[in-house]
């Protein structure tokens, strides 16, 4: 018996997929930024394309590297999406006082060890795509790499999670979300899942207990079964399953005691998707953009990716420009308030930045992040700096350290999907430039 075209197609991007996490799990050599540059490779150069240089959803090289290296700055030419207008207002400015010869000789050492490293010599390390370094509000440093440039929307992946957990923790400060409440008051569709009887404080903090595994090295967690339900992934043949993120979400099971442990799962995002969706009447992406792009003063639109159903992916489908991610971050730096605007209330910002139960979070394990703790989908260090992150897989990153007045906004197209494996170089390389823009 034949296999339709379409079957052939999943079985080849299951391959393809398994493939990578193989090539991760064992950590067979990759190569290096210089030798994956997507413009020097060729990828999707030509009218049209050789056929070696096609990137495709149907056979999985969107998502294998290197080719991850032009696809994560060319998200919507993969897959639908809706626009995030940055409205009609003026463009918030970000005077430049560049330094990048200064901040490049930057010197620290990975928390591992070894060899002191130079600032430079970590971008090409973390495979950076773009970095954006703001100092009290003033470009100091930007470059661009492979396939982005500053006018190219990037994918954000989780970063996308703090976007969606401020809204929520808007949308409590005001009233409309009742932190201690049910997630099932809101959303009686989840009624019969394991988000049921979790509150949405929970959810927002990812202290619910779910049989659900966020493992991106194991192709058989969780995590591909909800990366296909959100469309990134075909099911395989004769394989069906959830076909939209809802869908998804009802399936989830209850493993365990709400509110014990915090747990890094990609669908509590959804759920806070969802319930901004509940508490406002309004598409999650259309708050996204009513209430924190269209007030930032953005150079751009953004947008964000849909699954099959035409639901945004509020746990990671996020893609804009790097600049606009440091105007984010930069915001939340100055308490809510950018170009004269209060965006976000400044007690919702305080109380972000308080964090959550840290003894909750060590339970996960997260070793680079020890003392860390996480609240309304933020990560906060609790250190001497107050510094405060928005993570996504393969390197997304805004970073905000309030005491040296600093924001640093980064994409990356990493082979490694888990942000803990570039922590050592990551934290420490921000920590000295920190540092050194404070004694200027």
């Amino acid at each position: 018996m034949f296999q339709s075209v379409a079957s052939i197609r999943s079985a080849t991007l299951l391959a393809a997929f398994s493939c990578l996490v193989a090539a991760i799990a064992h950590a067979e050599p990759l190569p290096d930024a210089a030798a994956s540059d997507p413009v020097s490779l060729g990828w999707m150069q030509g009218t049209p394309p050789p056929p070696a240089k096609l990137i495709r959803t149907s056979d999985g090289s969107f998502y294998r590297f290197p080719h991850t290296r032009w696809s994560f700055s060319h998200w919507r030419e993969l897959f639908p999406s809706s626009n995030v207008s940055r409205g009609e207002g003026p463009v918030a400015p970000l005077p430049r006082a560049n330094k990048p010869a200064e901040l490049d000789a930057v010197s620290f050492t990975r928390t591992t060890g070894g060899e002191p490293m130079t600032f430079a010599q970590a971008l090409p390390a973390l495979y950076t795509d773009g970095i954006v370094v703001l100092h009290r509000g003033r470009i100091v440093y930007e470059k661009y790499f492979g396939a982005l440039d500053e006018r190219r929307p990037h994918i954000a992946f989780s970063v996308t999670k703090s976007f969606f957990g401020t809204l929520g923790a808007m949308l409590v400060a005001e009233g409309a979300l009742d932190e201690n409440a049910p997630v099932s008051r809101y959303i009686p569709e989840l009624a019969d899942s394991g988000f049921a009887d979790a509150t949405v404080r929970q959810v927002l903090d990812m202290t619910t207990a779910l049989d659900y595994s966020e493992e991106y090295g194991n192709p058989k967690s969780s995590f591909v079964q909800y990366a296909r339900a959100v469309g990134m992934f075909p099911y395989p043949p004769g394989v069906t399953g959830p076909d939209d993120v809802y869908s998804y979400l009802r399936t989830l099971p209850k493993a365990g005691t709400h509110g014990e442990r915090f747990a890094y799962r990609s669908p509590n995002t959804d759920v806070v998707g969802w319930l901004v969706a509940r508490a406002t009447g309004r598409r999650p992406e259309v708050v996204l953009q009513e209430r924190l792009w269209s007030q930032l003063g953005a150079e751009a639109d953004a947008y964000m990716a849909l699954d099959r159903a035409g639901n945004a992916t509020a746990a990671g489908g996020f893609n804009a420009r790097l600049r606009d991610f440091a105007r984010f971050g930069e915001m939340m730096r100055l308490g809510g308030k950018l170009n004269g605007r209060q965006v976000v209330p400044a007690a919702v910002v305080a109380r972000i930045r308080q964090g959550a139960d840290r003894e909750a979070f060590a339970q996960a394990g997260f070793d680079t992040l020890r003392g860390w703790s996480y609240r309304d989908q933020w990560w906060i260090s609790h250190d001497d700096h107050g510094v405060f992150m928005a993570r996504g897989i393969h390197g997304q990153a805004i970073f905000v350290d309030p005491k040296a007045e600093m924001v640093i906004a980064r994409f990356s197209s990493h082979p490694v999907a888990a942000t803990v494996t570039f922590d050592p170089i990551v934290l420490p390389a921000y920590r000295a430039v920190a540092e050194h823009l404070m004694t200027r």
